[in-house]
C-alpha cells in the first residue's frame, strides 16, 4: 500500500491536494493511505521521531516552522527514496528544488492540472522501482539484485561490474548483454563503458552525472545530449 503525505499550512490547499491524490490512486487502481498535515513541524516529527514511512510527499515550500526546503533536506537520511512534489507560488525556488533532487515542482497558480499529472508520474515511477531484480546465476552462486538498488554498471575487462547498495557484483557478460537483459527505461548509457540508473541521478553538471550518494560519473561528449534529453523525459519538467 502506498503511503502519501500532504503538507500545507493552508487547510483548503490540503483538502484540494488530498482529493487530487485520491483521484490519482483511483485512476491507477492503487491502494494507498493519505496523511494530511497543516504543520510542517508535525510532519518532520512523525518522520524523524516516530519513523513514519512515505512513498510520496506533496509539500508546500513557504510554511511557518520548518519550510518545505528544510524538510526535504532533513528527511533524506530517513526516506532516501521518497518522491517529493513541491507546490508553491514562488518559481525562484525551482533551481534549489532540483539541487535537492525533488521529483517535480508545481506552481500553485496551475496546480489543478499539473498536480494530477505530477502525482500520476510519481506513482508510475514508484511502481517501476518496485519488484524488478537482475539475476546473476553461476554454477556456484545465485544473486538477485533489485533494480532500484543499482546505481551504475561498468565494463570490467570481460565482465560487467554492477555497483549497487550491497557493493559491487560482477557478471561474466558484456555491458551490452547486461543492458539488453535489464530491458528497463531507467538504465541509460552515459559512456561506452558505463550505464547509469536514472533513478539515482541527482543532477548533470559540467558533463558529470552526480548521483544521490555523491558518486560522480563522467558523461562522454557523444552521449551528453541524449542523456539530458532522456533525463528530462524520465523525470518530467520541474517548471
Amino acid at each position: 500500500m502506498l503511503q502519501i503525505a500532504v503538507c500545507d499550512d493552508d487547510p483548503e490547499a490540503v483538502r484540494t491536494h488530498r482529493e487530487t491524490a485520491e483521484d490519482c490512486l483511483r485512476q491507477n487502481k492503487s491502494a494507498g493511505k493519505i496523511m494530511t498535515y497543516t504543520s510542517s513541524d508535525n510532519l518532520l516529527y512523525d518522520i524523524m521521531e516516530d519513523h513514519f514511512f512515505y512513498d510520496l510527499i506533496l509539500l508546500d515550500i513557504e510554511m511557518p516552522g520548518n519550510t518545505g526546503m528544510e524538510i526535504a533536506e532533513k528527511i533524506r537520511p530517513y526516506l532516501p527514496g521518497v518522491k517529493i512534489i513541491f507546490i508553491t507560488s514562488h518559481i525562484e525556488y525551482a533551481i534549489d528544488a532540483f539541487e535537492l533532487s525533488i521529483f517535480r515542482y508545481v506552481p500553485k497558480d496551475d496546480a489543478v492540472g499539473r498536480l494530477l499529472a505530477a502525482i500520476q508520474d510519481a506513482l508510475k515511477l514508484i511502481g517501476l522501482e518496485e519488484g524488478k531484480t537482475y539475476k546473476i546465476q553461476t554454477s556456484s552462486r545465485l544473486e538477485k539484485i533489485p533494480y532500484k538498488e543499482i546505481y551504475y554498471i561498468e565494463r570490467d575487462g570481460k565482465n560487467a561490474g554492477i555497483t549497487w547498495s550491497g557493493g559491487v557484483s560482477r557478471v561474466r557478460k558484456s555491458l551490452q548483454q547486461v543492458y539488453e537483459e535489464l530491458k528497463a527505461e531507467e538504465f541509460l548509457y552515459i559512456d561506452r563503458g558505463c550505464i547509469v540508473n536514472l533513478i539515482h541521478v541527482m543532477k548533470i553538471k559540467d558533463s558529470i552525472a552526480v548521483l544521490k550518494d555523491g558518486t560522480s560519473l563522467p558523461i562522454s561528449r557523444s552521449h551528453l545530449q541524449e542523456v539530458k534529453e532522456r533525463i528530462n523525459e524520465y523525470w518530467g519538467a520541474h517548471i
